[in-house]
């Protein structure tokens, strides 16, 4: 996968705006889900993977190929994201969907063998709760929780994400975890 990647990128390098368009589609929704699970609104997300893209291309010459392309692709992301939660003010939306109906939608009708729909939606509430306070997290802890419980991405892809030594990222990942524990303890 790597080798293939690498090769796209000295296609873009060499002027080839298609074989970047591959990128773009080869990283697209796992990417979104990192600026999702960051910034919890769907708009944003789009705005901020957009933009991870869009600075990737410009700075694909910096690009070391050494290196894995996807983690400095989700670090330029992680970091867009840091910073868009630091700006922003507690704001509402009028668009923004009804507490407790996130994910509703006319699937949740169909008759499902696995589950009752009181239990899809105890589980869904339960979800959008674990969402909530994964948000409420100091940007610190909320980078290494999605990157580590979310995309389960390795240690050592998440010290190099977050330019942070690896013990400092399991610290992270630790605090971050018992900050979700007492949060959620009512749960």
């Amino acid at each position: 996968m790597d080798a293939l990647v690498n090769k796209r990128i000295k296609k873009v390098l060499k002027g080839d705006q298609n074989a970047f368009a591959e990128l773009v589609e080869l990283y697209q929704h796992q990417l979104y889900q990192i600026c999702y699970r960051m910034l919890g609104n769907k708009h944003e997300a789009e705005d901020i993977a957009q933009e991870a893209f869009t600075r990737a291309y410009v700075n694909l010459h910096t690009f070391d190929q050494k290196r894995k392309f996807s983690t400095w692709l989700y670090r330029i992301a992680t970091n867009l994201c840091i910073d868009r939660i630091r700006k922003k003010k507690p704001d509402y939306y009028l668009d923004a969907e009804v507490r407790g109906t996130e994910g509703l939608n006319m699937y949740s009708s169909i008759a499902n063998d696995d589950q009752l729909p009181e239990e899809e939606l105890m589980r869904m509430e339960v979800q959008e709760r674990v969402q909530y306070e994964i948000s409420r997290l100091p940007d610190k802890y909320r980078a290494a929780i999605v990157l580590k419980y979310i995309e389960e991405l390795p240690l050592s892809e998440i010290s190099e994400i977050l330019d942070l030594p690896l013990g400092t990222v399991k610290t992270r990942i630790h605090r971050g975890r018992e900050a979700l524990r007492k949060q959620l303890s009512n749960l």
